[in-house]
């Protein structure tokens, strides 16, 4: 009912003149209604919405501090006994939610080794990697190369680096790793090669000169590994064309990403070839790297 005072409200909803005035003013209290003595209703969908923002924004910083509240019990077990240095964590389930835990009450840095077929969560299921990159988390990952063939998993990693997140990739890597802050690692144990024998385990270390070694490690392939999309090159085809080749990735795959043809993703590096004036995939990634062109 817009425009009404308490005397039409009344007569409208067969109430008391006085009950009809407090239920105007409870509702202009709670940001329904607008105005008095003659009251107007305001929309439902805009008071609401901020309501249910509010309320969403209220539950994602309790879930952050959630996480937070559990390493800093985890880190005040670990100053009891030195067993606490290394944690055993057994199944999927336990190691995806830790994995979750160690990005939600990540402040700084994670350090990231994505291997072929994860054992845990599949990149495109990581959403924990948005909210942590959306308040500033710097995200440094490298990937397998037979990784990028999966399905969803370039797209996935295009949107992370579209936030920021920055890509390398190797034919391969020793180990699946991740490193929160510099101060916790997670690792699983068991190695592809008996993988289904049992549930999947791995170890939860924290400072450490094994920690510290295993920092050492990731920065070691850090700097031998491809970029992967630099900045830009997502957004443009050609540069994206050249991230790819340069990354290692065979036409098919290059293809599938661009959702062309095999024939037309070698025309388009014929082309690039000829501008570039080589005559080999090789040259051209030389020279795209002389040039600056990634």
């Amino acid at each position: 009912m817009a425009g009404a005072g308490p005397a039409d409200l009344a007569v409208h909803a067969g109430i008391d003149v006085a009950d009809a005035a407090a239920l105007l003013e409870s509702l202009r209290d709670k940001g329904l209604a607008a105005g008095g003595p003659s009251f107007d209703a305001l929309p439902p969908d805009v008071v609401l919405g901020e309501v249910l923002l509010r309320e969403q924004q209220d539950l994602e910083a309790a879930r952050r501090m959630v996480a937070s509240l559990s390493e800093e019990y985890r880190t005040t077990a670990r100053r009891r006994s030195a067993d606490h240095l290394v944690e055993i964590v057994v199944g999927a389930g336990a190691l995806r939610q830790r994995l979750r835990e160690m990005q939600d009450s990540a402040r700084d840095e994670i350090l990231w080794f994505c291997r072929a077929n994860p054992i845990a969560m599949q990149g495109p299921e990581n959403t924990e990697e948005t909210s942590a990159l959306t308040r500033g988390v710097r995200y440094r990952a490298i990937y397998e190369r037979e990784l990028l063939e999966k399905p969803g998993e370039l797209d996935s990693i295009v949107e992370a680096i579209k936030l920021g997140e920055q890509s390398r990739t190797l034919p391969t890597l020793p180990v699946r790793l991740a490193i929160a802050d510099r101060a916790l690692a997670i690792c699983p144990l068991v190695p592809d090669a008996v993988r289904g024998l049992g549930e999947p385990s791995a170890a939860v270390i924290r400072s450490s000169e094994l920690l510290d070694a295993l920092i050492a490690l990731f920065e070691s392939y850090w700097e031998r590994a491809t970029p992967l999309f630099p900045y830009g090159a997502a957004e443009e085809p050609d540069r994206l064309l050249l991230s790819l080749i340069v990354a290692g990735m065979p036409d098919k795959s290059i293809a599938t990403h661009l959702g062309v043809s095999k024939r037309t993703v070698q025309r388009r590096v014929d082309r690039l070839m000829d501008v570039a004036g080589v005559d080999s995939r090789a040259g051209l990634a030389f020279q795209a790297a002389k040039r600056g062109w990634l």
